[in-house]
């Protein structure tokens, strides 16, 4: 969540979800009912599952790139054929959690649909980044105040800073992650693993600037 008169929640997280929302936020000594609007980094239903829900919960906005909307407006969680990225830990977690997966999601209307370069008037600002790899309509947003990144399924940080276990075009996904690299900011956060701390663009630089060679 980004915190700014009320809260804006980044992703919702599988159908169902909005009770253990509300939970979280409670427990953080907040009130869920401050959430002001939804942003979400991307289609596939672990992101955008419970959008709908927490829509009609909370009567407020939801914001997508204008790409990945175009889907979410059908009850569509992702377009295949997914690239399996290498490795035996994406091999299990794709096998294991999302080749028989349910794609669908509710069906709900985007409100405000993002395109590259947005600055939202969030935190003192808050910019879109459009960078399409792991869905055609994926996108990170740069907290420039904080030098946060807030990173969605870009890449991921679970076992050590990595792919993301798939991508609808990973070539593009890893050009998107260098592209991001190039920008400013301190901390990036993952929708999967653990935060990246100091100097979070250069480690994305060190760690995927060879990648493009090997896939």
């Amino acid at each position: 969540m980004i915190e700014d008169n009320g809260f804006t929640l980044i992703d919702t997280g599988y159908k169902n979800s909005s009770d253990k929302i509300f939970d979280a936020i409670s427990k953080a000594g907040k009130n869920p009912n401050d959430i002001k609007q939804v942003i979400l980094t991307h289609a596939h239903p672990d992101h955008s599952g419970s959008a709908a829900e927490l829509k009609k919960r909370l009567n407020i906005p939801v914001l997508a790139h204008e790409e990945d909307a175009k889907i979410i407006e059908q009850g569509i969680g992702g377009r295949m054929p997914f690239v399996l990225s290498p490795g035996i830990v994406n091999w299990m977690v794709f096998n294991l959690l999302i080749k028989n997966s349910d794609p669908s999601i509710e069906k709900l209307p985007i409100d405000k649909k993002l395109q590259h370069n947005d600055v939202l008037p969030i935190a003192g600002s808050v910019q879109v980044i459009h960078t399409p790899g792991h869905s055609a309509g994926h996108i990170v947003l740069l907290v420039k105040n904080e030098g946060v990144l807030i990173s969605g399924d870009l890449c991921a940080n679970v076992m050590g800073l990595d792919l993301s276990t798939v991508y609808e075009d990973r070539q593009l996904g890893v050009q998107s992650i260098l592209n991001v690299a190039t920008l400013d900011f301190d901390t990036a956060v993952f929708g999967h693993g653990n935060a990246l701390k100091k100097e979070a663009n250069k480690k994305l630089k060190a760690k995927f600037s060879t990648m493009n060679l090997k896939i």
